[in-house]
């Protein structure tokens, strides 16, 4: 650990100068500490904490940042020492408790985490020069979903910055009642690695494991901050979240349904890549996008600085496939609406189309501008619905979260449904803009029913020539199915695209 923070503070001085000191303000600088804050229940935390040099007696801002899943409070000394150097905030960086050398288990964002979350301000206000009046919180991950969390549980928070977090646990994880298989796995992995599970986690697992995950939900509303969204907007924090459009753990259309319920002020930013990649770098302290309008927003709320950033477009996006910022104040109306013939093929039987692998896909076309692609001619008709709208005479951009309305008829009482939307070029190569997963549970055989199924927002540039496809499939490696080789499903309805 003491290798891995010299790293960082090496880092950080490169960027703002000898010992962490820039030359035209020498005497302006950051120190920092590693400490042991006593959280809930008298579990011991450890964090690093970074103080402003030079400007004075304070008191000064303070923020909070709990770690990510499977990491430890090194993972923003970087920002840390660039807020407290820049702008003079005390920050606070700190372990997550069941995480490495944190004491406690793994509680999953519960109660626990919280009150922690509050112990550790309760620590700064006592032991640090920071100001009760100008406390914020923030977090890539599991720190991002416990600041949001902590937000609704304590009125001391005025600003919150949430990082490729969560705000629904369960739709995150259970979209439309299918398990994302790789991501829990991904999760479970690292929690065991890196830390101690909690009971609720364990007996999360064992559930997961046999085959039971209906029987995990019932953990997730109290660890989910779309359930406590009333008493945020009472204390009428001011909430920025920031999220990659690939996202494999948590997708982009639950922070859309919690930011449209936000009646403060509020941000959403949605860029290109993948869980935590858009924002990684800046947590290091290195220049980033998402970090700078975190340090604004933070100057803005808790230090009253006129930076405009409250006069700026509150929704922010880059399109996932190229392209700058673009800022609007609200999702756009213009659709483009695709009839969708019945189709009817075998279920339980895999296609090559697929929604790719988690983190892997998203980091190759948010890093590389390699999609997951598909050759739409080799979808096999027999195991797969195809749809083609018409040929773009001129390039258009995918702007939200297109939405099909699926009457569904299955020779089976359980049936899973994987919605793919391509961008195809006149090749027939495909490359994949949205998805999403939809179980069909307790079906009559026979029976058509009717569903909506809205796939996760995306901004994508659909050049002249090209047209969208639609393919809804049975298998995706990166779920578990309840369909069964030997069933059949019928489908017709229509798709509408948002479009600019």
């Amino acid at each position: 650990m003491r290798r891995s923070m010299a790293t960082l503070l090496l880092v950080t001085a490169t960027i703002l100068g000898p010992a962490g000191t820039a030359a035209a303000a020498p005497t302006a600088g950051f120190s920092t500490s590693y400490q042991a804050i006593t959280g809930d229940g008298g579990t011991t935390l450890h964090a690093f904490v970074v103080r402003p040099t030079g400007r004075g007696d304070g008191p000064f801002p303070l923020v909070v940042l709990p770690s990510s899943w499977g990491i430890n409070d090194i993972e923003y000394v970087g920002a840390a020492a660039k807020l407290a150097y820049q702008s003079g905030y005390v920050v606070v960086s700190y372990t997550a408790r069941g995480f490495w050398d944190s004491g406690g288990q793994i509680e999953v964002a519960g109660p626990e985490d919280v009150a922690d979350a509050s112990k550790v301000i309760d620590w700064a206000l006592a032991n640090t020069n920071a100001d009760p009046s100008r406390i914020g919180m923030g977090g890539i991950s599991y720190g991002a979903g416990i600041s949001l969390l902590t937000a609704a549980a304590d009125p001391r928070i005025r600003a919150v910055v949430s990082m490729s977090g969560w705000t629904d646990l369960a739709a995150s994880l259970y979209p439309n009642e299918t398990v994302s298989s790789q991501g829990v796995d991904l999760l479970l992995a690292a929690g065991h690695l890196t830390g101690r599970p909690g009971k609720d986690l364990q007996e999360a697992e064992r559930d997961y494991l046999a085959g039971d995950f209906a029987d995990v939900l019932p953990i997730a509303p109290p660890r989910s901050a779309a359930t406590k969204i009333d008493a945020i907007n009472r204390h009428g924090t001011a909430v920025m979240m920031a999220n990659a459009w690939e996202d494999s753990l948590f997708p982009p259309s639950q922070l859309v349904d919690f930011y449209g319920k936000l009646t403060g002020p509020k941000r959403l930013m949605l860029t290109p890549g993948d869980h935590a990649t858009p924002e990684v770098f800046g947590a290091a302290g290195l220049p980033n996008e998402v970090w700078d309008a975190t340090d604004r927003w933070f100057d803005h709320y808790l230090l009253g600085v006129d930076n405009g950033i409250d006069r700026e477009q509150p929704i922010q996006v880059k399109a996932a496939n190229g392209g700058g910022w673009q800022g609007s104040d609200a999702w756009p109306w213009q659709q483009q609406t695709i009839p969708l013939p019945e189709n009817s093929f075998h279920a339980g039987v895999d296609t090559v189309a697929n929604s790719g692998t988690v983190f892997v896909s998203g980091i190759l076309q948010g890093y590389l501008g390699i999609p997951t692609g598909v050759s739409v001619p080799l979808v096999s008709r027999s195991a797969a619905a195809v749809w083609s709208g018409p040929v773009a005479g001129k390039g258009f951009e995918v702007d939200g979260a297109p939405h099909a309305r699926l009457a569904v008829t299955p020779s089976a009482a359980d049936t899973t449904l994987f919605a793919y939307l391509y961008d195809v070029g006149p090749l027939g190569l495909g490359s994949l803009i949205t998805h999403k997963p939809y179980s069909l549970l307790g079906a009559t055989p026979g029976v058509a029913r009717t569903i909506d199924l809205g796939l996760e927002p995306i901004a994508w540039n659909v050049p002249a020539g090209h047209h969208l496809a639609l393919v809804v499939d049975t298998v995706d490696p990166r779920y578990l199915t309840s369909s069964k080789p030997g069933s059949t499903v019928a489908l017709s309805g229509t798709l509408t695209v948002p479009v600019n």
